[in-house]
């Protein structure tokens, strides 16, 4: 399928690995222009000397916490390759957890300001530009937990209810200048964040990896019918599709990617 969308500008966060890595590489293959960008003292370097040989990518360090950083983002990308026409926010993190009376307002605090307000602070810079040319995607990415809380993680499943309300709430306030907001909400995805959950329970229950994330699929995820954890690579064919020519109908959605993890309809 064609997805006529080579020689636009991308800017994707949280892409110096996981999900936010695989879009920038997909998006790469179809001819996008692309900024990828993550916190700093990570493995941006890394990523970008993977993707390079791909196409035109460029990467610049940036905190989602801090409205400067995040201005400076852009101006840097708009100096290197011009305004984005499509915006993938991946950077996030789990946050807090544990029993609910236990997490303190600095844990609720900072998931949220990295979660929901990372993702406020991303698209209002992009938007004014994608007006401007009347054409723009932005993908957000939020969670099965934001439809579906999990009791240990509250901060994390409230922080992506937010990004799916705010991805409506965008697209129906842009989607007339052509401005398409999406989300896509995906469940146990074999990314490091993953990784380290899976470690911290192996060790919890002297189990080896493969055993923790049986256990984890069979006792915390039983919906997820496909009784594995999901691949970057399928979520990022679902955020590029919604990037493209072909999603020109999409808008205001929650797209799961979750293996039929989320138990309603």
């Amino acid at each position: 399928m064609k997805l006529d969308i080579a020689g636009r500008i991308a800017l994707v966060t949280g892409a110096d690995s996981g999900i936010g890595q695989e879009t920038a590489r997909k998006l790469l293959e179809e001819g996008v222009r692309v900024a990828i960008s993550d916190q700093p003292g990570g493995q941006l370097d890394k990523s970008l000397a993977t993707l390079k040989p791909l196409g035109e990518v460029v990467a610049f360090e940036a905190d989602v916490t801090k409205l400067d950083s995040v201005q400076a983002l852009y101006g840097k990308v708009r100096e290197a390759l011009g305004d984005p026409d499509i915006l993938v926010n991946a950077a996030g993190v789990t946050g807090a957890t544990g029993d609910f009376v236990e997490v303190d307002d600095a844990g609720w605090l900072e998931t949220l300001n990295i979660n929901l307000m990372g993702a406020v602070r991303m698209a209002r810079e992009a938007i004014p530009a994608m007006r401007a040319k009347q054409w723009g995607r932005i993908v957000l990415i939020g969670s099965e937990d934001g439809v579906q809380p999990y009791i240990d993680e509250l901060a994390y499943c409230a922080s992506k209810a937010g990004i799916i309300n705010l991805a409506k709430g965008l697209s129906k306030a842009y989607g007339g200048d052509n401005v398409l907001v999406n989300t896509v909400s995906p469940a146990f995805i074999a990314t490091p964040m993953t990784d380290k959950m899976m470690q911290k329970r192996a060790e919890e229950k002297g189990v080896d990896f493969d055993e923790a994330v049986t256990s984890f699929l069979a006792e915390e995820r039983p919906g997820m019918a496909l009784k594995r954890r999901g691949t970057p690579q399928e979520v990022a064919d679902m955020i590029v599709f919604l990037c493209s020519e072909r999603a020109s109908f999409i808008n205001g959605s929650n797209m799961r990617v979750d293996s039929g993890s989320v138990m309603t309809i």
